[in-house]
């Protein structure tokens, strides 16, 4: 799959992710979170206002921080389709 198609893929991918309405369980959460982040070069901080919040998202870039941005995108369309696509 060349960079657009993957692009494409991810911005749909995060489309689906932000219009589903169930709640989705943390460790997956967490992993999209990661891989958002790294798919948009975003290396800020967690900007939770609660420090155990900020841990668990600093703890899930840190897991992830050897994958490069395609690569990153490529999880994430992964993961949505294998674990929220299938939960309908």
């Amino acid at each position: 799959m060349n960079e657009e198609k993957i692009h494409i893929k991810f911005e749909e991918a995060v489309k689906y992710v932000n219009d589903f309405k169930e709640p989705l369980p943390a460790d997956l959460l967490l992993k999209l979170y990661a891989y958002y982040k790294i798919a948009n070069k975003n290396y800020n901080n967690p900007g939770s206002k609660t420090p155990l919040i900020n841990a668990f998202k600093a703890n899930a870039l840190i897991q992830a921080k050897n994958i490069g941005r395609k690569e990153a995108m490529k999880h994430y369309i992964e993961l949505v389709d294998m674990e929220i696509r299938n939960i309908k």
